[in-house]
């Protein structure tokens, strides 16, 4: 079973490019505004497809830490 993760998307960097929505559709929409964000109940969900998310960001706005980790 994969660590628990926390997953945050940075408003002040997104650019609503989508792809995060379009890659993880059951961890990520898009706001009125068209900016990605963590649907909710899913801030700590997990996966392959999370995984894809961050690194087709253009923009890299999408964070996922350890939800263990206190500091993250």
């Amino acid at each position: 079973m994969p660590a628990p993760v926390t997953i945050a998307v940075d408003r002040s960097v997104c650019i609503g490019a989508g792809q995060c929505a379009l890659t993880a559709p059951d961890v990520f929409t898009q706001d009125d505004d068209g900016y990605g964000t963590v649907r909710p109940g899913r801030e700590t969900a997990g996966g392959t497809m999370l995984r894809e998310a961050v690194r087709v960001c253009p923009v890299r706005a999408i964070t996922v830490h350890d939800a263990r980790d206190p500091g993250a």
